[in-house]
């Protein structure tokens, strides 16, 4: 199972029970890619789908996800494969000037 880890800015959105503290939240999430282990966050918490996710089903232009440490370069590429214990990081990514 990967372990997937969101941020605070995107755990806020997930019901008090899912979210104990003000902090990041940690999910065990089974799937043989990274399409998969969100899926399977979404079915568990619909919500979060829109602000991951845009309506092509690429990650959204200010959503950053780590996969053991590594940046998600082509954010259409939710389809690559993932390590038996993989652990995923998705946070929303800071811009401006």
């Amino acid at each position: 199972m990967a372990k997937v880890v969101l941020a605070s800015a995107l755990s806020r959105w997930l019901p008090q029970a899912a979210n104990a503290g003000d902090g990041e939240t940690s999910l065990e999430v089974g799937g043989a890619t990274l399409g998969e282990v969100l899926d399977g966050v979404f079915r568990t918490h619909p919500n979060l789908r829109s602000y991951v996710l845009d309506e092509q089903g690429s990650v959204r232009h200010h959503v950053a996800i780590f996969v053991d440490g590594t940046a998600l370069r082509r954010k259409n590429n939710i389809e690559q494969p993932l390590g038996e214990n993989a652990e995923v990081h998705v946070l929303q990514a800071l811009s401006g000037g």
